[in-house]
């Protein structure tokens, strides 16, 4: 075993990249952040360009998308196509993980909210 500069041994076993990546798929905590990260990095294509710039997805758990809108006007626009973000989402997705859309309102969407309740 070879040292490195901090003096912690390295482990000589060699591990392919893709059973790196397998073994941190399989943690829960990473497994169920991916569905999210892959609706933020489309969320243009979800919900259109206008409404992607006052809105964001902040959470995906157990069916219910929880998003952000920068005014309540935004808000009432979003409930009114809740139904429609769920399906393209899913399509994006590639399976039936949304199931319903709730809306909280907050100044700025690129930020995730720490009060993760909603007004829907």
């Amino acid at each position: 075993m070879s040292r490195r500069p901090d003096k912690r041994p390295r482990s000589e076993d060699v591990h392919g990249i893709g059973e790196i990546l397998d073994g941190l798929l399989s943690e829960r905590a990473i497994a169920r952040g991916l569905p999210i990260g892959r609706l933020a990095a489309g969320w243009t294509q979800v919900v259109g360009e206008k409404l992607a710039e006052v809105s964001a997805p902040t959470r995906l758990e157990r069916g219910i998308l929880d998003l952000v809108v920068t005014t309540s006007a935004w808000g009432a626009q979003v409930r009114f196509l809740a139904s429609d973000i769920a399906r393209k989402a899913n399509q994006l997705l590639g399976s039936e993980a949304v199931r319903e859309v709730r809306v909280r309102t907050a100044p700025d969407p690129a930020r995730k909210p720490q009060n993760r309740t909603s007004e829907a």
